[in-house]
């Protein structure tokens, strides 16, 4: 085997990202056409010295992203490249509180069943995932400031691994801001330099960790509504 094709061990990303990137290089650069069959897992173990699980990871991650389908003892096949559709709600356009209040609607909607899926789907690297972001929002009442990331990329690695590359895109587009500008609308008790307030928070994002762990799909729902439901009920006009 060619030494150029191993895959860097030492990036800290992962072997399963690593064969993702370089699959994808092809498909993208034509090398793999549409319709295509990708090679087999057995050439694959061999042409880049993983194992199988790692080989399965990244399949499954192409899935996700929409330029594989995998089909039952047939193996898998490129997809044509989708065309350029992307969502998108820039921060301006969120003007008056009822913008604030329709897109936490919105993201019921959304996100709740982006949580189900996750519970269904997620692998166990994508649980490790949402657990440290977990981890980061229940640190944030040290650092303030980076409570607001580790809030986005809670909900982002929860619908990354609802296994739907719609609920990924969709969360990726609204951006962190989804999560900044409710928190500009509510009251100075709101905030994650008060206690009471980010305990609660923690333990409501806790309880959709502990759903999509114990992969409870209905649990995951709930206590997602649940706590996108308190989010909007703690913006409303006191």
């Amino acid at each position: 085997m060619p030494s150029d094709r191993r895959l860097d061990r030492d990036t800290g990303r992962g072997l399963a990202y690593e064969l993702v990137e370089r699959l994808k290089a092809r498909i993208l650069a034509g090398e793999i056409e549409p319709g295509q069959k990708l090679p087999t897992e057995s050439s694959l173990v061999e042409e880049f010295g993983v194992s199988r699980t790692v080989v399965r990871e990244a399949i499954s991650r192409l899935q996700a992203a929409g330029l594989v389908e995998t089909f039952q003892g047939r193996g898998s096949f490129v997809l044509a490249l989708p065309a350029s559709t992307a969502f998108s709600v820039e921060a301006e356009q969120i003007r008056t509180h009822r913008d604030v209040l329709d897109m936490i609607d919105f993201r019921i909607g959304v996100e709740s069943e982006a949580a189900g899926l996750a519970a269904q789907r997620r692998t166990e690297l994508q649980l490790k995932a949402i657990e440290r972001a977990l981890v980061d929002l229940t640190r944030s009442g040290e650092h303030p400031g980076t409570a607001v990331e580790a809030d986005f990329r809670f909900h982002l690695k929860i619908a990354l691994a609802s296994g739907n590359r719609f609920y990924s895109d969709l969360l990726a587009s609204l951006g962190p801001m989804m999560i900044m500008l409710p928190r500009t609308r509510l009251a100075h008790t709101y905030t994650v330099s008060d206690a009471t307030h980010l305990t609660r928070v923690t333990l409501e994002h806790e309880n959709v960790y502990r759903a999509i762990a114990d992969q409870d799909a209905a649990a995951a729902r709930a206590a997602m509504r649940l706590h996108l439901s308190n989010s909007r009920a703690r913006l409303q006009t006191p």
